[in-house]
């Protein structure tokens, strides 16, 4: 048995790291490439993989450390030779200036005695270039997949989507974990399909901007191998002593509250040098992490509050916090977990709540004409398979009233000084979905008529629902649309989706009598309310605006002018 000391691989011109994650406990066992902890630059969050296996005997950090290349990270024990074969390729290019954990290998696949091959299946084209979080893998090595069916499920800010399978075969290998980061063209399982299905690879070297698991890195090679560069990527020294000075500065008595917290090295000489104690500073990046943006905030409003103690509670600073009760004392209880997007719908409405002066105006639009010519849509709407809803006029009639009051196509530029007028129309329409509340938005609306707007209407809000929205189709919005219509209520004061400036919420229609100067007759009314940013919409911009959607959907004659 050997004992082996880890130290920091070459990081790829980063002078220093922190150490965010330690995986394992003394005693434990570890595989040739399992992740022995994770570090993060200000850039890039890097798995370092065991060169073999073993047990481990003990870390020489601990969270929160920052080291630099050289410095010994862990001790493993080790049986026999620790060295690690490493991948037979012909050629790997090195990538200048980037870390070697970021490297991902290819090699050629070797088909089968029974005519099959291997085909690594990637991420399709997710309509960003940002990296999304793994959140669930939906089969298991041995399972047969056809084409189509769902491999993972990966969430966004904003979305979550099922990956589908591009081939049919059978699950080899699952080159993903649930909590990685994965974007566009990165690796998730390795399949057996047929050879007429699936061509043999080439050998590739693939750059990713940020590293993933374990499994995207190449393994450690021997010196004399056609990969000495990524061989470098875990340098091992057995019998090396550990270093103290390295040690030292780890020392768990030595750590400040600022250590403990969830932050990258960029925002933590941020804080040192303007004197922030991280530990008061709210994040609102992944898990908590916090962001220099998160820091500039805090020092802004330290700084308009010089007479008020700072707070860093969820209510907002100077809000109290609502106080924690322990409700089984009244009875059984069960505690269920937020989805990622309640977490985030929770925190944008919260923070629009906090942020924007809301004042909401209410109106009726008579829309007894329009549902009379919208029912007879029916048949046309048969022939060619789209169904038309009282939406797709909403939406046409809101951007219509948008070209006629540009006020409310603008927003606040982030100086506050400013107003920023689009010259495009995007209307955004909230969708209720098992997952959460989402909002894709429709585009152009100006130039589309009723037909085409419903038609993406119905594409749309089924993507929602199944979990199948790109990022890109939630973005742009100019305005919002919440319409409660097939729900019920009189009536409900919506909160505007900074950063644009109006909401219009609408309920359902009711049949009410109405005095047209001689009696009473029936008509369809539509309670609407519209919620807007007292900072850039006055009162009477609001009322031009109202009156101008009224009249559109009362008479939609006028879309036509």
């Amino acid at each position: 048995m050997t004992i082996q000391t880890i130290v920091v691989p070459d990081l790829g011109g980063a002078e220093t790291v922190e150490v965010i994650e330690l995986g394992l406990s003394p005693g434990d066992s570890i595989e040739v490439e399992d992740s022995l902890l994770v570090l993060e630059s200000d850039k890039a969050t890097m798995d370092i993989p065991s060169p073999a296996s073993g047990a481990l005997v003990k870390y020489l950090v601990a969270e929160g450390a920052t080291v630099k290349v050289g410095d010994p990270i862990a001790e493993i024990e080790v049986a026999g030779e620790a060295a690690v074969e490493a991948p037979e390729v012909e050629e790997v290019e090195q990538v200048a200036h980037e870390p070697v954990a970021e490297v991902a290998i290819e090699t050629v696949p070797e088909p089968s005695p029974a005519g099959s091959t291997e085909r690594t299946i990637l991420v399709p084209d997710i309509g960003s270039d940002d990296k999304v979080e793994l959140i669930e893998i939906s089969v298991a090595v041995g399972d047969e997949v056809a084409e189509g069916d769902t491999l993972v499920v990966l969430e966004s800010d904003k979305a979550t989507m099922d990956v589908p399978s591009t081939h049919s075969g059978k699950v080899l290998k699952i080159l993903a974990a649930e909590g990685d980061k994965l974007g566009t063209g990165d690796a998730v399982a390795l399949f057996e399909v047929t050879a007429e299905a699936a061509p043999v690879a080439a050998p590739a070297v693939k750059s990713e901007p940020a590293a993933t698991t374990a499994p995207a890195a190449p393994k450690a090679a021997a010196p004399a191998t056609p990969v000495e560069p990524a061989a470098d990527a875990i340098q091992s020294a057995p019998g090396q002593p550990a270093q103290p000075a390295a040690i030292a500065a780890v020392e768990p008595a030595a750590l400040s509250d600022s250590a403990q917290v969830y932050a990258g090295p960029a925002v933590r000489l941020i804080a040192r040098e303007l004197g922030v104690a991280l530990s008061e500073v709210p994040g609102s990046g992944p898990r908590g992490r916090i962001l220099k943006d998160d820091v500039s905030n805090f020092v802004k409003q330290v700084m308009k509050n010089k007479a008020e103690p700072a707070v860093a509670v969820s209510g907002g600073s100077g809000i109290p916090a609502v106080p924690a009760i322990d409700f089984s004392q009244f009875g059984k209880i069960e505690e269920l977990p937020m989805s990622k997007i309640q977490k985030l719908t929770a925190a944008n409405m919260q923070r629009n709540w906090l942020n924007v002066p809301h004042v909401t105006q209410f109106d009726d639009a008579d829309i007894t004409e329009l549902e009379a010519f919208r029912k007879g849509l029916k048949a046309e709407g048969e022939k060619r398979g789209i169904r038309v809803t009282p939406v797709a006029f909403l939406i046409k009639a809101i951007g219509a009233a948008l070209e006629a009051n540009p006020e409310f196509n603008r927003s606040l530029a982030a100086d506050g000084q400013n107003l920023i007028q689009k010259h495009y129309c995007h209307v955004g329409m909230a969708v209720d979905t098992p997952r959460g509340l989402v909002v894709p938005v429709i585009r152009d609306v100006n130039e589309k008529g009723i037909w085409e707007i419903s038609a993406e209407i119905s594409l749309l809000a089924g993507k929602a629902r199944d979990g199948k929205l790109k990022p890109a189709e939630m973005q742009g919005g100019c305005f919002t649309l919440s319409s409660l219509g097939a729900i019920g209520g009189n009536g409900f004061t919506p909160i505007v989706n900074a950063p644009e400036v109006g909401i219009l919420g609408v309920s359902k229609s009711q049949m009410k009598p109405v005095w047209d100067g001689a009696e009473f007759v029936p008509r369809l009314l539509l309670p609407m309310a519209l919620s807007y940013d007292h900072r850039a919409i006055n009162g009477g911009d609001a009322g031009r605006f109202m009156t101008h959607l009224v009249k559109l959907l009362s008479d939609i004659r006028y879309l036509a002018l």
